[in-house]
């Protein structure tokens, strides 16, 4: 796991997993004035934003970190489904969070 604090970073050549949501609803609790749908990382400290975020280099590895911290998430991420996502594809938006 690697936490990112600046894109440059990262190896351009690996495919990195993140762990990401999107608000449920409009003006969701774990982003208060967000609309519907609006994306988000969750960031070390478990809550959704875009920065500080971990990184793996395995869809397995990103799964594992979700289920450690996943009372955590739930608690600052309310009734939105995690998922682990690839990062280029997530920052395209072609993921299906």
């Amino acid at each position: 796991m690697q936490i990112v604090f600046d894109l440059a970073a990262l190896d351009p050549g690996t495919a990195y997993w993140v762990p990401a949501v999107a608000a449920p609803v409009r003006d969701w609790a774990g982003a208060p004035g967000c609309r519907r749908g609006a994306r988000f990382l969750i960031d070390a400290s478990c809550h959704p934003g875009h920065k500080r975020f971990p990184a793996f280099q395995s869809r397995a590895e990103c799964l594992r970190w979700i289920m450690a911290h996943r009372l955590a998430i739930s608690g600052h991420a309310p009734d939105a489904p995690i998922t682990a996502a690839r990062l280029d594809a997530w920052m395209l938006g072609l993921d299906a969070t």
